[in-house]
């Protein structure tokens, strides 16, 4: 196939290859890290291996399982899929997969390795309250990640940090467990090396947040406005972001930390932070997505 139609982002493509090659730092980290537990390079290599292949190639069905979604058929829902048929051909772009998640909140996410094996689901929640006009909006957005490829970089930046939280955990173990024996200065050693793979496993852990975060805004804003560009109204995106986040506001909040985890991959936040906890967020202020998007309208409108 051709190249797709959907606007390549050349700031997106340079943040994904810095995330992509301070990921590798980290992993290389991780692996040192578990040498140090004196475990053999074998051993650390599988770990890291299985840990690494289960999250890039599984990811999508992952995430429909953790948002308790399922694949549907042109039959079960022909609307759904004629919507994506038509953004795909626009786009000129392979059909993802089509899902739906049976829970209220109105939400879409996108997921997979690459754009042959990715898959595109709206909840029943978003499909209930957005027009058609609306939805087809959100799913193009949904669709502009997929053809940017930064699901994969995503799913890969959170494999870090469970890795990180792995070998935390077997730190704290070992410190906990190792205690016992008749050299005093070699257990004390070995105390003194866990506590310090715990604090290490910690940063890379934060670490590995802050990149996965810092990619998702802008990526976000990238999604935002080739999305936009695809259907040629950011007017109608921005009016189904703003329904969006304000019915989202309307869910309490239990149910909405129940799905907070996924927060990274949907359109719009589960829960977003204030102001101080913007370094943390997941996606960029909704005044800053609609900014953006205003000020694409007036592009493609052809004013200043």
């Amino acid at each position: 196939m051709s190249k797709s139609n959907i606007e390549t982002d050349a700031g997106l493509n340079v943040r994904m290859v810095f995330t992509g090659l301070m990921l590798l730092v980290l992993y290389m980290i991780i692996v040192g890290v578990l040498l140090a537990l004196k475990l053999s390079f074998s051993v650390v290599i599988v770990i890291a291996g299985v840990m690494l292949f289960s999250q890039y190639f599984f990811s999508d069905k992952i995430a429909m399982f953790s948002m308790s979604a399922h694949e549907v058929s042109p039959a079960e829902e022909p609307q759904l899929h004629a919507m994506v048929d038509r953004l795909c051909l626009m786009a000129n772009m392979p059909k993802p997969r089509v899902g739906v998640a049976e829970i209220d909140m109105p939400n879409a996410f996108a997921t997979g390795r690459s754009p042959k094996a990715a898959v595109v689901c709206a909840t029943r929640g978003i499909m209930n309250r957005l027009s058609d006009e609306e939805l087809e909006a959100v799913l193009a957005h949904e669709l502009s990640h997929v053809a940017h490829r930064d699901v994969a970089v995503m799913t890969i930046a959170s494999g870090v940090g469970m890795l990180a939280g792995l070998v935390g955990r077997m730190a704290m173990w070992g410190a906990m467990l190792g205690g016992g024996g008749d050299n005093r200065n070699n257990n004390d050693n070995n105390g003194a090396i866990e506590l310090v793979v715990w604090l290490v496993s910690i940063v890379i852990s934060i670490v590995a947040y802050l990149l996965t975060m810092a990619l998702s805004r802008y990526r976000e804003l990238a999604a935002d406005r080739s999305g936009a560009i695809l259907i040629g109204k950011p007017s109608v995106l921005a009016s189904a972001l703003v329904r969006i986040t304000g019915d989202i506001g309307r869910i309490p909040r239990t149910d909405l930390r129940k799905a907070e985890g996924m927060n990274a991959f949907f359109f719009a936040p589960a829960l977003a932070g204030g102001t101080a906890a913007s370094l943390f967020s997941t996606h960029p202020s909704l005044e800053k997505r609609l900014d953006a998007l205003s000020k694409l309208e007036r592009e493609l409108n052809g004013h200043a």
